[in-house]
């Protein structure tokens, strides 16, 4: 079957029409980025690897009530997704102060919150990806206010199944981002992928700072053993049921 040009290429992934307008092809890229594309290069599988892993959690959260864009993976690094128009919003679920919380706060680095914090940020690499405030989302008006409470809403229940899923795995889940889709309806489903990507993942038992390190921070802080950190992840959420 001749594969059809791509609506869209991003950093991590391309996407190709089918021949049902409502489902789209997923391709995952072995490219990697990181601080906003300044910082690129390639983690060697990655793109099945991070297919694999969000085909299982997109799977296991559709058990748990939490609708998603994700039908069916089709080839080790491609998966079908439901059409949708993407909300230029990132929402990231923070369960340990990490990253830019600790830079911009002064909070030290593993800091447990509670109750998690909820951020929204404007997905423009142009502009930095800027944290919005309350009054700034209202003001750019790239989605509803229903439509905020209802992502923070869906952000903090997938963090609690995420958080188990993951101790099941020894993983203790930092931080992630997650995005949302538009539907025809107005129906909100959770979009994009849930991997080492987007997630800050560590090794439970761990105690070294920098070995315990499972996700993309081995990229952007130049760590090594990125591979096997990735392999390491889909080895365990593989092993874990999706029910």
């Amino acid at each position: 079957m001749t594969q059809l040009p791509p609506l869209y290429e991003g950093k991590a992934k391309i996407i190709y029409p089918t021949a049902d307008p409502d489902i789209l092809l997923a391709e995952f890229k072995d490219e990697a980025t990181a601080f906003n594309a300044q910082k690129r290069g390639s983690i060697q599988n990655k793109g099945v690897m991070n297919c694999a892993i969000a085909s299982h959690l997109f799977q296991y959260l559709a058990t748990q009530g939490i609708p998603n864009h994700f039908i069916a993976q089709v080839a080790p690094n491609k998966m079908h997704i439901r059409r949708v128009e993407i909300i230029p919003l990132e929402v990231v679920v923070r369960n340990r102060a990490a990253g830019s919380l600790c830079r911009q706060t002064g909070l030290p680095l593993g800091r447990e919150l509670n109750p998690p914090l909820v951020e929204f940020y404007l997905k423009n690499d142009h502009l930095g990806d800027p944290l919005l405030t309350p009054d700034r989302l209202r003001l750019l008006q790239v989605a509803t206010e229903e439509e905020v409470v209802q992502m923070r809403q869906i952000a903090l229940v997938v963090n609690g199944h995420l958080s188990h899923f993951f101790a099941q795995c020894g993983i203790t889940l930092v931080d992630f981002k997650l995005e949302f889709g538009r539907r025809p309806t107005g129906e909100i489903l959770l979009a994009d992928e849930i991997s080492p990507d987007s997630c800050r993942l560590w090794h439970q038992g761990e105690e070294d700072p920098q070995k315990r390190i499972l996700d993309k921070d081995r990229f952007r802080q130049d760590l090594g053993g990125i591979e096997d950190a990735y392999a390491l992840v889909m080895q365990r959420v593989l092993a874990q049921s999706v029910s």
